[in-house]
């Protein structure tokens, strides 16, 4: 397969980007809590609400950002992957996975994945590859896995192994949309070999704030969220082998040192292989 940048495909028409513009959106709420930019009045006033609601999640985007780039390394380094699928995309910033992946193995290939248009126009501008590799962006949900699978075969090849990254995604897929199917279903579609890192809301850490401030952003944003327990999450990883540390909070999973071990986190996190 040739190398290719992000938007080798052209998009097809897209709405109106001012018609999502005053409604939150999770994935500009995140940037604004990260510290960026590219969000705007209506995701500024979620985030503030949500950290009066619960200061805790400022620390617990930064330690899932972490846990992204932590995971990313380690894959790359230590288990020879080259293929990243990341669903749930988010906007771009500092450390993206193509960045952390081809700073170590220049070849790496990395698709993402977003359902926001405004997400889609900021990939698309600067998700771009290393010459060696390959960066490649989808416009679809993680609701579609056929169409993610059918469309990211152009960039990578599923008969070799792939990690498939789900940070921060799942806890937007409500129970009806049954989540664990979806995880099944990509994770079927991959050769062994293969990864799957997770994080998620939790419901069982600090519940009170949690679900205080998830009941309010629910009312605020149009993607509804579900914390899920730690017995919950543990459950997406059925059939695949956990990696050390197993399921923790974000902050615990293989950090780089005790005090970074110690920060405020109200998520879970782990990686699993596929044997």
């Amino acid at each position: 397969m040739p190398p290719q940048t992000s938007g080798s495909t052209a998009p097809g028409p897209e709405p109106p980007l001012a018609s999502y513009t005053s409604i939150a959106h999770v994935a500009r709420v995140y940037d604004y809590l990260l510290g960026g930019k590219d969000n705007f009045a209506a995701d500024r006033e979620a985030a503030e609400q949500a950290m009066r609601i619960n200061p805790d999640i400022v620390s617990t985007a930064r330690a899932n950002r972490a846990f992204g780039i932590r995971t990313t390394s380690y894959l790359v380094s230590q288990a020879g992957i080259r293929q990243f699928l990341d669903i749930g995309t988010g906007m771009p910033t500092n450390n993206n996975i193509h960045e952390v992946a081809q700073s170590i193995a220049p070849g790496s290939r990395i698709v993402y994945v977003d359902h926001d248009p405004i997400v889609s126009t900021h990939a698309r501008a600067l998700l771009t590859s290393a010459p060696e590799g390959v960066t490649d962006y989808i416009e679809a949900d993680l609701r579609e896995p056929e169409k993610i699978l059918s469309e990211a075969a152009r960039a990578l090849d599923f008969s070799r192994p792939v990690a498939i990254m789900l940070i921060a995604i799942l806890h937007l897929i409500l129970d009806r949309d049954d989540p664990y199917d979806l995880v099944s279903q990509l994770v079927n579609a991959v050769a062994p070999g293969s990864y799957v890192v997770i994080s998620h809301a939790a419901s069982d850490i600090d519940n009170g704030a949690m679900i205080s401030m998830t009941n309010r952003l629910n009312e605020l944003m149009a993607q509804q969220s579900v914390p899920r327990t730690y017995r919950e999450v543990a459950c997406f990883f059925a059939g695949l082998d956990l990696l050390e540390p197993g399921l923790v909070r974000v902050p615990e999973w293989r950090p780089a040192s005790v005090s970074d071990s110690a920060a405020r986190a109200q998520m879970w996190g782990a990686v699993g292989r596929k044997a």
